[in-house]
């Protein structure tokens, strides 16, 4: 995995918690969601980042 790629992932997966708790602070839903939907989505990256991994190795 490329150190730009999970550099990235992590940013992906910190901005999508950020969101979640901004909108549990304002007690906004649609902003919950759409930051746990980036944190998922950092997530499968970085898994599928990992497996290329794997197979290179």
């Amino acid at each position: 995995m490329g150190a730009g790629d999970k550099m990235k992932n992590t940013a992906d997966k910190l901005k999508g918690d950020a969101k979640e708790k901004i909108g549990d602070a304002t007690d906004n839903e649609d902003l919950q969601a759409e930051g746990r939907v980036e944190e998922s989505k950092a997530d499968l990256k970085q898994a599928t980042e990992k497996a290329k991994d794997a197979f290179k190795g």
